[in-house]
């Protein structure tokens, strides 16, 4: 049996997962940041998934700032390995601020690596905003990168 085969007998389906992350801002003056999201998983093949994913995160900023909160709004490429539990997956997409005293928006790349059973889905990603405002060196610049952790429930429709 050929490739071909193997991929045209595949049952592809929608998937809907519900998760939470939490994670490590790498820059000034956030200290953590805290989410949830929505992400639709189309298989087209055991190995191969297209993603969009939404949701909301908040950036706590420090000394009683005003935090940052964001709606991501990411489209992403998942390929499983590892007998189909371990995957890599990118996504690409924009991050619009909800933040009433900070009204730009940013451009968001997004690598993660993760381990999926039926239901769960556990993974670690590093996501860089292009365009959100940090400070280098007492200096205000852009360019916001943090360390996610993300546990999801998952599902088929």
């Amino acid at each position: 049996m050929s490739a071909q085969d193997q991929s045209d007998n595949y049952d592809r389906k929608f998937k809907l997962g519900v998760g939470i992350s939490g994670g490590l801002p790498f820059n000034d003056p956030y200290t953590f940041n805290l989410g949830g999201d929505v992400r639709l998983q189309y298989d087209f093949s055991k190995t191969y998934s297209l993603t969009l994913t939404t949701g909301f995160n908040n950036l706590f900023v420090e000394d009683n700032g005003t935090d940052l909160s964001y709606i991501p709004v990411k489209v992403g490429y998942k390929s499983f390995i590892f007998k189909n539990e371990f995957y890599i997956m990118g996504e690409i997409g924009g991050a619009f601020s909800i933040t009433k005293e900070y009204s730009d928006n940013s451009l968001l790349f997004s690598p993660a690596i993760g381990y999926a059973t039926k239901y769960v889905d556990i993974s670690v990603r590093y996501e860089f905003l292009k365009d959100f405002p940090v400070i280098k060196d007492n200096v205000v610049d852009d360019g916001l990168g943090q360390i996610m952790v993300r546990l999801a429930y998952g599902f088929d429709l």
